[in-house]
């Protein structure tokens, strides 16, 4: 298993990742001073974003069906725990977006892979 997104789990049987980013942002409010640095204050955190990246080879690894669950996740709108490879718990995210590029389509119309980009906020 390289990560469960509620009760997904990606894994051979369903949609591998190749590539994972996060970025974490702090929020720090900052007010002007005349003739000396603004002044900064922590006011928390900001926000907290994965995007997971990787290609589907159905045949080979994963099915078409599973970016089809991911879309249904997506639009029931509901925050789904994110768990790592080792099982940790990374928090709660929702799905912001599901990209996905098509290639080498075959005489009926189905691709021999599909390159995925799933982006993820965290919201607790």
């Amino acid at each position: 298993m390289l990560a469960a997104l509620g009760m997904f789990v990606f894994d051979t049987t369903t949609l591998l990742f190749d590539g994972q980013s996060r970025k974490r942002d702090w929020r720090n409010e900052r007010t002007e001073r005349f003739g000396a640095r603004s002044a900064s204050q922590f006011t928390g955190p900001g926000d907290d974003k994965i995007t997971i990246k990787g290609t589907l080879v159905p045949g080979v690894v994963g099915t078409y069906s599973s970016l089809s669950t991911l879309a249904e996740m997506a639009d029931e709108g509901e925050a789904q725990i994110l768990l790592d490879g080792r099982g940790n718990n990374l928090g709660m995210f929702t799905i912001d977006s599901l990209s996905e590029d098509s290639d080498n389509l075959i005489d009926d119309g189905r691709p021999r892979s599909v390159g995925f980009s799933i982006e993820l906020t965290r919201v607790s």
